[in-house]
């Protein structure tokens, strides 16, 4: 075969600016390139492959899966989705949930329920979102992100107001009892793995009780895990709305999903929503032993010691550091804030074999496996430490 970068240069459509690396295989927090050249992979598909690369208990459900059932209209019912949705509502403490392939059809659904829910209500104002927020890449997601998503896509979906992060003075001044809702990041992820404040939290939600508005929480990136707590909101002690959900919830297999408290997934009747591939059995039951899995070996736990343990070498390392603004995140989702942009560093590291990320144009994302050993935290806290130091900033 020829060497796929040029057949992916050729006739992919050139929407992603690449690295020059082919993976072929991976196992654990460990992948391997067409040249037999391995690294550790910190940055796990964007948070996806939160159990590592082909976990040998997801990769036997979905070979048993795929052998006997994978797709079936929603017209009918399967064991596999009615297992999964049982648990899925159980661990976000919802009522309802409605699955579909990814993060983005997640937060479109959220929106969908959302605007649906409000008018019910006698609501028709805006949903406020916060800057450097990113949802996705769907129009309606794109209305609610990131300026430099929206660029050439006008006109934007209306209904959206965007508000300063953190900021509760504005916060406090966009709210009205027409409000319909907030959408929130609890760590913005493509927004430099900014945390938001537990005053500023609190404040949301007391906003949303007093106006009656709908809490709606992105934990795409931040949920299954990730933070430390099966979801992010569990940190901050809020009662959120509505919670969408992807990126790890499959184990490396696409699902996505978002769930709702019984008073607002009541807004939406037979017709009102729907997915051909939503909720297939196949992806079910991959999501299904995901969760088991985290559930079984305290992977929650483990992303909160690993990311304590990983932070603070980070932390020590930048005390010293000129070149380090700040390191922040929750759990294993930590940004490296640097004082000058960071692809540089990013393809540094990759002949040392360690694959990371660069958002937000200057902070190094590192959102590893959670299986992802102490010694190869090393390693990885190593090589970046190294490779900062010998960046020259220009590029």
């Amino acid at each position: 075969m020829e060497d796929p970068k040029k057949i992916t240069g050729r006739f992919h459509l050139d929407v992603y600016n690449r690295y020059p690396v082919t993976l072929v295989e991976g196992r654990g927090a460990r992948v391997w390139d067409d040249d037999g050249n391995e690294y550790i992979d910190a940055l796990a598909g964007i948070a996806v492959n939160s159990l590592g690369h082909c976990h040998p208990e997801v990769v036997e459900a979905i070979r048993e899966q795929s052998g006997r059932l994978m797709h079936i209209s929603n017209f009918y019912y399967s064991k596999q989705q009615a297992r999964l949705v049982e648990k899925l509502a159980q661990l976000s403490n919802c009522d309802r949930v409605f699955l579909c392939n990814s993060g983005a059809e997640a937060i479109e659904g959220a929106i969908k329920l959302a605007r649906k829910a409000a008018k019910e209500r006698g609501k028709n104002g805006p949903i406020l979102t916060m800057s450097g927020a990113f949802h996705g890449r769907t129009m309606a997601a794109i209305s609610m992100g990131m300026e430099k998503y929206r660029k050439g896509y006008d006109p934007l979906l209306p209904g959206f107001e965007t508000i300063p992060f953190n900021d509760h003075d504005a916060l406090r001044e966009a709210f009205d009892e027409n409000t319909t809702g907030i959408i929130l990041e609890l760590v913005q992820g493509s927004g430099g793995l900014q945390v938001a404040e537990p005053d500023f939290v609190n404040t949301v939600q007391s906003l949303c009780e007093k106006h009656d508005a709908l809490l709606i929480l992105d934990e795409v990136q931040t949920g299954i895990g990730r933070t430390g707590r099966m979801f992010a909101y569990e940190h901050f002690g809020i009662n959120p709305d509505i919670i969408a959900s992807a990126k790890a919830l499959g184990g490396g297999f696409p699902i996505g999903a978002f769930m709702a408290t019984e008073e607002v997934a009541s807004a939406m009747q037979h017709g009102d929503h729907g997915s051909t591939f939503g909720g297939n059995p196949l992806a079910c039951h991959a999501a299904y032993t995901t969760l088991n899995v985290i559930e079984e070996y305290n992977l929650a736990e483990e992303a909160r010691n690993k990311g304590k343990y990983l932070r603070k070498k980070l932390e020590s390392f930048a005390s010293g550091s000129d070149r380090i603004v700040e390191v922040r995140g929750l759990g294993l989702m930590i940004g490296v804030e640097l004082t000058f942009p960071c692809r540089e560093v990013v393809e540094r590291m990759i002949p040392k074999g360690i694959l990371s990320n660069c958002t937000a144009g200057n902070v190094i994302r590192l959102v590893p496996p959670i299986v992802i050993t102490y010694q190869e935290l090393d390693r990885l806290f190593e090589v970046l430490s190294e490779t900062i130091g010998e960046a020259d900033g220009s590029t």
